[in-house]
């Protein structure tokens, strides 16, 4: 039986189309500017998000620090909400390696930084204080979705304090298929922008950073510095071209099993539904009963992740149909038929 696994999108595997296009990429030495495949893909995503350049690096992870390393220098603070994966996943490598402090802000339900506590966490110009940089916003953010009349706004507010502004975008093309955007509609509040493109999109791995020719020349090179150069990379590149290609639009099949997902548990006495946002369902059920959950589970072929908590996270992603949804309903629905 085929595994259905609700852990992540991160878990996707690349379809034989994209494999194939792998294959078949032209490709070339890429810290020397020289692979083709590379250089149409971070144009591309520069020309339809409204930038001047892109890098393609390894993860999301390093896209995020390159652009805090390139719009900071040493000493300089980044203003981040406290469960943001900025801040709060990403090993802390703003402070380790790039000596940038972040000044964590209190997050709102729907992940927004609200307007007041930005200015209030904005520091004066004096020797006492770390220098405030830049806004660091998170689209979608444990799924959910980011108001365009709040990236406006927000946007204001940091150029008044004359702030720059940068975007986790890991799950940008949620976002924009959940509000029927483009997704320029998002990206274009920001001057840095970091696309995911391991996820829902399903590409192997990679992510794109997007900005001016500036900031990107400056990603670059700590690119470089973080052991982050690329060679023939275009085999990667071209499983990302893939993606954009295919698997922007059946995003909405995602977000669509998710809250069939969400709507089926409600029904089951024992799960506490918290909420459904774009593709990622989340549930509350007795800690005492976790491991138990998760071994049954496993016994029908589904992964979730279980932590310490009693609230889970189910994502949906382009390797869960409808066959295994209807299956996860199935061995929730026996789980708890057991009292």
């Amino acid at each position: 039986m085929e595994w259905v696994d609700l852990r992540s999108d991160t878990v996707t595997r690349p379809t034989a189309a994209m494999r194939a296009a792998m294959l078949a990429a032209e490709v070339g030495d890429d810290v020397y500017g020289e692979d083709p495949t590379v250089n149409a893909l971070q144009q591309r995503l520069a020309d339809e998000l409204g930038f001047d350049a892109g890098l393609f690096v390894p993860s999301g992870t390093q896209s995020n620090l390159l652009a805090l390393m390139s719009h900071c220098e040493r000493g300089d603070e980044y203003l981040v909400g406290a469960d943001a994966h900025t801040y709060k996943f990403e090993g802390g490598g703003a402070a380790v390696l790039g000596s940038i402090q972040p000044q964590p802000i209190v997050q709102a339900a729907d992940g927004s930084l609200p307007l007041e506590r930005i200015e209030a966490a904005i520091k004066p110009v004096d020797p006492h204080f770390a220098r405030t940089r830049v806004l660091a916003l998170e689209d979608t953010w444990h799924g959910r979705t980011l108001p365009l009349d709040y990236l406006q706004a927000a946007h204001d507010v940091a150029r008044a304090h004359g702030l720059g502004l940068h975007l986790d975008g890991a799950r940008l093309f949620n976002a924009a298929v959940a509000g029927g955007v483009p997704a320029r509609e998002i990206a274009r509040h920001f001057d840095t922008v970091s696309v995911c493109l391991s996820k829902g999109l399903g590409a192997p791995v990679g992510s794109v950073l997007l900005g001016s020719h500036a900031l990107v020349d400056k990603a670059r090179r700590w690119r470089k510095v973080t052991g982050g150069g690329w060679r023939q990379a275009g085999m990667l590149a071209a499983a990302g071209q893939y993606a954009l290609d295919h698997h922007v639009a059946r995003l909405a099949d995602d977000h669509r099993r998710a809250a069939y997902l969400a709507g089926r548990l409600r029904e089951i006495a024992g799960i506490d539904l918290l909420g459904q946002y774009t593709n990622m369902v989340f549930v509350d059920v007795p800690a005492g009963r976790l491991r138990e959950l998760d071994a049954h589970l496993r016994e029908a072929c589904i992964r979730i992740s279980i932590g310490y908590l009693p609230t889970l996270r189910l994502v949906t992603h382009l390797d869960v149909d409808d066959d295994g949804v209807e299956r996860v309903v199935a061995a929730f629905s026996a789980f708890f038929a057991r009292r």
